[in-house]
């Protein structure tokens, strides 16, 4: 394993952060891929670039892409983030086809550079009902990325597996990611979670994310750096 490259997909955030932690002790060279897509909680940019600049990556990028043009979330507009509730079904921070888009990207990434792993953080547990987070999405997206790339094709004829995707924090609850991330060392100071931060990067704490992320740490038995007051 060691010496192999590996796209990560890295938002800042922390499941992702634990997820690059979790690639580099596999042993791969990590280059991370962070995404400005016009969300209202770009401070995630700025920790995407500690995060990775802390975990000693080969390459970090952050390429742009304008979802605040094409609208239909509460995280690319101005709607507001719910605040001390949960939704019934899919909520409004859903961004249609994020998930798509970022691991389409990851995936050219990772051919440009001859890499054929590609690793992101979704989770089918503490997921918010969001489609773009189950298994079976990245499944078929495995199979279309084998289908659609040269080195998928020129694999298949190898009999080989072609690109591999990797999401080792799929089954886990919140808590089992913390500590998980607690052994591999992460930095969860340098994470975000919040959907709707103020100003100076502080998390709002009522969003369902911070809610989440305050439930992990706790049921965890582990203080979070980031915590409000």
């Amino acid at each position: 394993m060691a010496g192999r490259t590996a796209v990560v997909l890295l938002s800042g955030g922390l499941d992702s952060a634990v997820v690059l932690g979790w690639m580099r002790r596999e042993g791969f060279d990590c280059i991370s891929l962070s995404v400005d897509y016009g969300q209202r909680h770009r401070i995630e940019l700025q920790c995407a670039a500690r995060v990775a600049a802390a975990a000693g990556v080969k390459e970090h990028l952050v390429q742009r892409i304008d979802l605040r043009a094409v609208g239909g979330s509460a995280l690319t507009s101005d709607q507001p983030v719910p605040k001390g509730e949960s939704s019934d079904g899919i909520p409004i921070t859903y961004v249609p086809a994020r998930n798509t888009l970022f691991l389409s990207l990851a995936l050219g990434l990772a051919e440009a550079r001859g890499a054929r792993d590609i690793a992101l953080g979704i989770n089918a547990v503490d997921y918010s009902g969001y489609p773009d987070c189950r298994g079976e999405f990245l499944e078929s997206f495995a199979a279309t990325a084998n289908l659609a790339t040269r080195e998928g094709v020129e694999a298949a004829r190898r009999g080989d597996l072609g690109f591999r995707f990797h999401a080792p924090l799929l089954r886990l609850s919140k808590a089992q990611i913390i500590r998980l991330g607690n052994e591999l060392d992460v930095d969860f100071g340098a994470t975000s979670s919040c959907y709707d931060p103020a100003a100076d990067a502080t998390p709002c704490g009522a969003c369902e994310s911070c809610r989440l992320r305050a439930a992990g740490f706790a049921d965890a038995g582990i203080a979070d750096p980031r915590a409000r007051g």
